[in-house]
């Protein structure tokens, strides 16, 4: 499920924590960002039981609306579309979420306000109303509109993200990241690749060799945190110096501690990745001053042969 541009925010994220935090002690931090990446996976199960659930919420609401004291013609003949909604039938049937769920102890059983907000908020949306209007019935369409569901709503899902603050910390901080990853796996189903028998995305592509990779760059972006630090200082005048914020900082020695210390990954990648990690961490102002840097610093230290590539860190060349 995490490629390495995940894994590296995630670094970012522990490795900002641990600076700031004061915290001494390597291993309690690693253990912190191994935690956080395991609790992404747990939102993730999380989120999806919410969807699922919100269809059970739809039937119920259907109920009602058709018990009312003076129902009206669409109380009585309602759209049953997201009800039926083939690709959360799918999920929910799925062996695997069913066990994940349970592991979790999940349930919404005491949440029923978060739902009412919900669902207000999503049958006034112009795609549900385009949704349950489309002659088209197909898991396609369905997986689109629960996509565009995903999309439009949960950034915005202030009782949702309250909901989860309650929960984990870890929550509260990977909100965003997991919509992100759950808009990416959804959009890869099809009736072909996903039935009850399919295993639930794990967190890592390659469990042994992405661990390694988060432990080892976690511990030497610490390590060399002064170093880099100082290596920056000696590439910049003044006025940049004065620039670079905290999180810009932490990009810039995340980039040179790969380039220096991972061999096996090509400089163009590394550059490539902390390129889009800036976009998303630094000021428009100071992104620019980002991708530059660490483009000179790259350039620098492989004409000076401090950045020594082997295997495929060869390939770029």
């Amino acid at each position: 499920m995490l490629n390495r541009r995940y894994l590296r925010v995630k670094v970012l994220q522990s490795v900002y924590a641990y600076l700031v935090s004061g915290e001494n002690n390597v291993q309690v931090g690693v253990k912190h960002l191994l935690t956080s990446i395991e609790k992404l996976h747990d939102l993730f199960i999380w989120q999806l039981s919410f969807l699922v659930d919100m269809r059970h919420f739809t039937e119920k609401r259907i109920y009602d609306n058709q018990h009312k004291h003076l129902p009206t013609e669409e109380d009585l003949n309602p759209s049953l579309k997201f009800y039926n909604n083939r690709l959360l039938i799918a999920i929910e049937e799925n062996i695997d979420f069913k066990r994940e769920v349970e592991r979790l102890k999940i349930h919404w059983y005491d949440e029923q306000e978060i739902f009412f907000d919900f669902y207000e908020k999503m049958i006034a949306t112009e795609e549900y109303k385009a949704y349950i209007n489309n002659a088209k019935d197909t898991f396609d369409v369905d997986k689109k509109f629960v996509i565009s569901l995903i999309d439009n709503m949960f950034d915005d899902c202030v009782v949702l993200q309250d909901f989860y603050e309650d929960k984990s910390i870890f929550f509260v901080e990977d909100y965003h990241l997991v919509t992100a990853l759950i808009l990416k796996w959804l959009s890869g189903l099809s009736v072909k690749n996903f039935d009850s028998h399919t295993k639930m995305p794990s967190i890592y592509k390659d469990e042994y060799d992405d661990e390694q990779f988060v432990r080892k760059l976690f511990c030497d972006v610490v390590a060399h945190d002064e170093e880099y630090a100082q290596l920056i200082a000696d590439n910049t005048d003044k006025w940049e110096k004065e620039r670079i914020c905290i999180m810009d900082m932490l990009i810039l020695k995340m980039a040179l501690t790969e380039l220096i210390l991972f061999s096996e990954i090509p400089v163009k990648v590394t550059i490539n990745e902390y390129i889009e990690l800036s976009k998303y961490f630094s000021t428009p102002k100071s992104k620019a001053f980002v991708n530059g840097l660490v483009d000179r610093l790259a350039k620098r230290l492989q004409n000076d042969g401090t950045i020594v590539k082997t295997g495929l860190g060869l390939i770029d060349k």
